[in-house]
């Protein structure tokens, strides 16, 4: 056994242990489906505020996006990620300070939000004695004043302090913020306060149907589309065999010229060692070096920081990859195909439309099985809660143009092909999304991360062409990004 195999090995024991560490190190955190849905859930109770006029075909398509009892599901909403933000705050209390990844002060703060908003829901609701309780639940947090301000608002008889309307105005929005200076200006009489309050929460309520329109409609039209398609390409199969479009190439392999030890040179030398050092070590130093205020709540520094990390992540991986093959040039036909003159726009598309549905149902599952946590890609949160249009412009260009092309060549135009030298493409597809989706570090994501890690693998062997699945991948990220944006956006 050479030097260089037994260093190998070593590497890929080690990057083994590490990303399996951070896998069950991931258990511990919240998915970010959790905060998702309560912005859900604030556009929802934002749009339920709408009167518009009289005509009940505009109340029946209301009631047909927003649903039954709109209050009611943003209570549950609530009172479950307050659950588990509780849950997760006793588990840091018991962490030694060194290993905590979010301080219990942040937490207990993001806890004493959820339940000012929550005491509000359930007040509207007319359990005003079980909103006073979850207003008083803790003591000594920064919500302190306002939590005593909706105390007094909704006690019998009603108290009034002095600075409400500033601490309404500083600790609620949306929804909740109408609400409560309602109540307010109700209790002070103020018409002409209320009348004008009346008109922007109608403003409002018109921007938050819009938004629920396209983030709703488009997904569900696109699911339609993918379903249909489904079934044609179901049918077909079963009808034409082997000249069907299922089968297209399904069972040709690619001439292999290496073996598995360049895969895990590729992997461990490239992905890994390089990746990691550069992505965890070089580039913090480097921005610890440099006069930029700490911590990073500059939406733009953390954009230009995503950036800059994956590009310096792809240019190291790619040039091992570069490398590990050069021996091997000129590359048997069909590796790494890029032929802009063939039916690639048409795989990519239609493979995008029939992994929505495919996708949506592995969702659901992986939904049941982790119960909310399993952890999240943390840019979806930076990107939900970014205001800034030069930083989501940033983190645009990251998620559906580099992501794509570098993790394409990477899992679809090497490994995918290398792997149907010891397995049958069926074989080399289902293994390769499932590498992707570890590659993502999240246990929450590697259900619905194979799954859309199949559909690429199957519209890469199917159309022999890498821009196919770059396509399916940069249309899947700026869908998600997209969706953050329009939930985000005020």
């Amino acid at each position: 056994m050479t030097l260089k195999r037994i260093v190998l090995i070593l590497l890929t024991l080690i990057a083994v242990l590490v990303y399996g560490l951070q896998l069950f190190e991931s258990w511990h955190k919240p998915q970010f489906q959790s905060r998702l849905e309560l912005y859900q859930a604030d556009i929802l109770l934002q749009a339920s505020a709408w009167k518009g006029d009289d005509s009940n075909q505009n109340y029946k398509i209301r009631d047909a996006i927003l649903g039954a009892k709109p209050l009611e599901n943003a209570t549950e909403d609530y009172q479950e990620v307050s659950k588990s933000a509780q849950i997760n705050l006793d588990k840091i209390k018991n962490q030694p300070s060194e290993l905590r990844e979010q301080s219990p002060k942040e937490l207990s703060k993001f806890i004493a939000e959820l339940n000012l908003r929550l005491g509000i829901l359930q007040a509207q609701q007319g359990e005003v004695d079980k909103a006073i309780k979850t207003w008083q639940s803790q003591d000594n947090t920064p919500t302190e004043a306002t939590e005593e301000v909706l105390t007094g608002l909704w006690s019998q008889p009603a108290r009034l302090l002095p600075n409400a309307e500033q601490l309404i105005q500083t600790n609620l929005d949306g929804w909740f913020r109408f609400t409560t200076l309602t109540k307010l200006y109700q209790l002070e009489q103020r018409k002409e306060a209320l009348a004008n309050l009346q008109v922007s929460e109608q403003q409002a309520a018109n921007q938050a149907l819009t938004k629920l329109g396209i983030i709703i409609t488009i997904p569900y039209l696109t699911a339609l589309i993918g379903t249909g398609l489904l079934i044609f390409l179901i049918i077909q199969r079963f009808i034409k065999g082997k000249d069907a479009l299922l089968a297209q190439n399904a069972n040709i392999t690619w001439s292999s010229p290496w073996d598995g030890e360049t895969i895990l040179q590729v992997f461990v030398v490239g992905f890994f060692l390089v990746g990691k050092v550069v992505a965890e070590f070089i580039i913090p130093v480097l921005v610890l070096s440099l006069s930029i205020p700490r911590p990073l709540t500059d939406a733009r520094i953390q954009a230009l920081l995503v950036l800059v990390s994956y590009i310096f992540v792809t240019a190291g991986t790619l040039s091992v990859l570069y490398l590990s093959v050069k021996p091997f040039l000129p590359l048997p036909e069909g590796w790494f195909s890029l032929q802009l003159r063939s039916r690639w726009f048409l795989w990519g598309l239609g493979g995008y439309f029939a992994a929505v549905p495919i996708v949506a149902i592995a969702s659901l599952l992986n939904q049941l099985i982790w119960q909310g946590r399993g952890g999240s890609n943390p840019l979806l949160q930076i990107v939900l809660e970014s205001r800034d249009s030069l930083a989501l412009v940033i983190f645009f260009s990251t998620a559906a143009i580099a992501a794509p092309l570098f993790e394409e060549i990477l899992f679809r135009g090497f490994l995918l092909p290398s792997l149907t030298r010891y397995i049958p493409v069926s074989g080399a597809i289902v293994l390769s999304g499932f590498l992707f989706a570890l590659a993502h570090l999240s246990l929450s994501e590697i259900l619905p991360l194979t799954t859309l890690g199949i559909v690429l693998g199957i519209v890469y062997t199917r159309s022999r062409n890498l821009l196919a699945p770059i396509l399916l991948h940069s249309l899947w990220n700026s869908g998600t990004l997209l969706t953050l944006f329009i939930l985000g956006g005020k």
